[in-house]
């Protein structure tokens, strides 16, 4: 009895995309085990705190929302806020749309919930190299699910062993994560839309900084997608 043969570019894309985001794994790892301790010495079950990085898988809205709890924050509070931080997304949607459209929604729903600051730099970077490329979804499987799996086991491993190290966030590991949205923004910059959206959300949060509850940083980020957004459907509709 042989076992069916394995669909090769399938898995060659899965795993070059698996393989391109390595970096940026690096640079979110202390990120992971950052949170993992913090969910431990807070004041949700361990769980919980596995459970968010399972099932919300976004880094800075798990921060967010961890500071929010232990501050007894209103529920409806945590998800504006959330929400809100996450609108970054919809930019990073409408720029890979064209490679995901045609995808059934099974594919598409996938894409979008592994859908991360780093896949979208791979994937963006992928689809900028070979605009033609028909495995652009496997790759960004492999990216994604690459990315997911180590997350979830160094929040994990945080949640176990981040109790040995209490002052682990004081560290400056957190730089790490900094660094890597750098190096996410900066190769991004070349198109108009994204530019303009990275200076809008700037200034606008530097003149804003002055507001209570950070609600300054949250303003500028909706306001630079919302500019992004615009820019880049229309020069969607003037190709089209």
């Amino acid at each position: 009895m042989t076992l069916p043969e394995t669909d090769s570019p399938h898995c060659a894309a899965a795993l070059e995309g698996a393989r391109d985001t390595i970096p940026m794994i690096v640079g979110a790892l202390p990120f992971a085990l950052i949170f993992g301790t913090l969910a431990a010495q807070g004041p949700l079950a361990a769980w919980h705190g596995q459970a968010m990085s399972a099932l919300v898988f976004a880094g800075s809205a798990q921060f967010i929302a961890l500071g929010l709890v232990a501050s007894h924050t209103g529920l409806l509070v945590i998800w504006l806020t959330t929400f809100v931080v996450n609108l970054r997304h919809m930019l990073y949607g409408a720029n890979l749309l064209p490679a995901v459209a045609a995808l059934p929604l099974r594919w598409r729903l996938a894409l979008g919930f592994l859908l991360t600051d780093e896949t979208f730099a791979v994937v963006a970077a992928r689809r900028q190299l070979a605009p033609a490329d028909r495995q652009i979804h496997w790759y960004f499987l492999g990216s994604g699910l690459a990315l997911y799996v180590s997350w979830n086991t160094v929040t994990l491993v945080g949640l176990l062993f981040g109790s040995a190290f209490p002052q682990l966030q004081s560290l400056g590991l957190e730089f790490a994560i900094v660094a890597t949205f750098v190096a996410i923004v900066v190769p991004q910059l070349n198109r108009a839309p994204h530019l303009a959206a990275a200076i809008a959300a700037g200034t606008l949060a530097y003149l804003w900084q002055g507001m209570p509850y950070k609600l300054g940083l949250l303003a500028s980020v909706a306001v630079g997608v919302a500019v992004g957004l615009a820019l880049n459907r229309l020069r969607n509709r003037e190709a089209a």
